[in-house]
């Protein structure tokens, strides 16, 4: 009698289980998404989702131009909110982000004169607002970079060789930041005619 040829054989397993590629991670979630267009966002936001969104982009905007980037978002969430004003608990659950980190943007906006604190009555909590006049126009008006750049190049130009292209480079650009500083105050004069329509044809 033959063997049976099936007695003795090692069992067969079954098909190795294949994994499956890994899960990709979604996008990042973005401030405020998923909030209802219209509808009444955190902080009083009226279509928060896609303000808090642009805000965003905004700020970012600002930062790769040289702005701290917590107080650039800071600044743009005051400025996109209704009355340009929120509470520092706003301004975190707005942002996500934490008490301290709010504290140190609202400090750099109030030194630089972007905004102010507002006590409100009967509350422990302040207020920060953009002040009444234009922020940026004020901003523009009192600082005096230009000038600060200017003397700090011209410092630099002094510790060159006496007609050099180096010195030349950067005597050039000392005379264009004076050349900005002279004629800011006549631009921000044109600009509150046209804002108030004096300017306009």
């Amino acid at each position: 009698m033959s063997a049976d040829p099936d007695v003795g054989a090692a069992p067969v397993s079954g098909p190795v289980p294949v994994s499956g590629p890994a899960p990709v991670p979604g996008p990042a979630p973005v401030p405020g998404a998923g909030l209802v267009p219209g509808a009444a966002g955190p902080a009083g936001f009226a279509d928060a989702g896609p303000t808090v969104a642009a805000a965003e982009r905004t700020a970012a905007a600002f930062a790769a131009a040289g702005f701290p980037k917590m107080p650039a978002r800071t600044l743009l969430a005051l400025v996109s909110s209704e009355t340009g004003s929120l509470t520092a608990a706003e301004l975190g659950e707005r942002l996500g982000a934490s008490a301290a980190a709010v504290s140190g943007a609202v400090r750099y906006l109030q030194t630089v004169g972007f905004i102010h604190r507002v006590s409100l009555p009967g509350s422990r909590r302040d207020l920060y607002a953009l002040h009444e006049d234009e922020w940026y126009v004020v901003s523009m008006r009192n600082s005096p970079i230009y000038e600060k750049l200017a003397v700090l190049t011209d410092a630099t130009a002094d510790t060159l060789p006496e007609g050099s292209a180096a010195q030349a480079r950067v005597a050039d650009m000392a005379r264009f930041y004076r050349f900005l500083n002279s004629r800011m105050p006549a631009l921000l004069d044109d600009w509150e005619r046209e804002r108030s329509g004096e300017g306009s044809p």
